[in-house]
């Protein structure tokens, strides 16, 4: 459509007219949608007992795309790749990105090159539908000092180029330490930011973890505009006990804790890169975590996903 479109603008006032009139529509037609999802971990007692179950009660309630926390000896959720798509096809469900950790034992120094188990992950991610394959962990032992972690970034272009031979992109999700620790008078997570080409590793802002070691996720999509393809959306609510992530902290319903998460998603969707936003809760207060995913949807809705 774009040579053809370029075709009529050449051809005077009477194709550019024409063109204008089409010019609507073809940019309704092109214009990139939203994508709405579950971390599955939200819910990680339910998938653990009945998966099937639980991914019928998440498909009945309206969810649409899931974000897998479990992959094990190649299975997800103990479905070989191929039977956890048709699993998911059959209750109208997609997974378009999940999470597992790329560790030291995936990588070899010696031959520069990625370990079977890394290679069988990449390609797993590729066969169930991922577009995205997430590492949502930096091991301590890979930020001690600031050459490793320089080395081990390079580590994450290099996935993204294996992953980009699939069709898909590597990506990183952020816990709490990359915003309270630093390396050469750096946060990690600059360090991050700046050692990975945006081409080959995508970005999830976890904007909740980040809240309570000063991580601001206003200020971070203000200072890095368009490196956020994929968020988590999350609220924080000061815990009654102990927190998550050793903090005083913990995530709940949308709208109800601290965070302007409203403003958050639409600077996102504005200047942020953003177009998966991927619901997490992970402590429930009074609730059921399934009746919390279920209010997280209706705001969701509300706020017009």
């Amino acid at each position: 459509m774009n040579i053809s479109r370029r075709n009529f603008l050449r051809q005077g006032t009477l194709a550019l007219a024409g063109a204008t009139l089409l010019s609507r529509p073809l940019l309704a037609a092109g214009a990139k949608k939203d994508v709405m999802g579950i971390q599955l971990y939200s819910i990680r007692e339910d998938m653990k007992k009945n998966p099937l179950g639980t991914l019928k009660q998440l498909s009945a309630m309206g969810y649409r795309n899931v974000e897998h926390a479990n992959y094990v000896n190649r299975k997800f959720y103990g479905y070989a790749p191929t039977e956890f798509k048709k699993v998911l096809a059959d209750l109208g469900l997609s997974m378009p990105s999940g999470h597992t950790v790329l560790g030291r034992t995936h990588w070899d120094p010696a031959t520069k090159d990625f370990t079977d188990a890394w290679k069988y992950t990449v390609e797993d991610a590729a066969t169930v539908g991922q577009k995205f394959v997430i590492s949502p962990w930096l091991d301590e032992s890979l930020r001690k000092n600031y050459d490793d972690f320089k080395a081990y970034m390079d580590v994450f272009n290099k996935s993204g180029e294996l992953c980009r031979k699939s069709g898909m992109k590597f990506g990183y999700h952020n816990h709490d330490f990359e915003f309270s620790q630093e390396l050469n008078g750096h946060k990690l997570f600059d360090l991050i930011l700046e050692n990975t080409d945006p081409a080959l590793v995508a970005q999830q802002l976890d904007i909740g973890n980040m809240y309570h070691a000063g991580g601001v996720a206003l200020d971070i999509m203000r200072k890095y505009p368009g490196r956020f393809e994929l968020m988590h959306v999350k609220d924080e609510i000061k815990a009654a006990g102990k927190g998550e992530m050793g903090s005083s902290f913990e995530s709940t319903v949308l709208g109800k804790g601290v965070i302007p998460v409203k403003e958050v998603i639409d600077l996102g969707r504005k200047s942020g890169g953003t177009r998966y936003f991927i619901v997490e809760q992970e402590s429930y207060q009074s609730l059921t975590p399934l009746e919390a995913v279920k209010q997280d949807l209706a705001v969701m809705k509300k706020w017009g996903f």
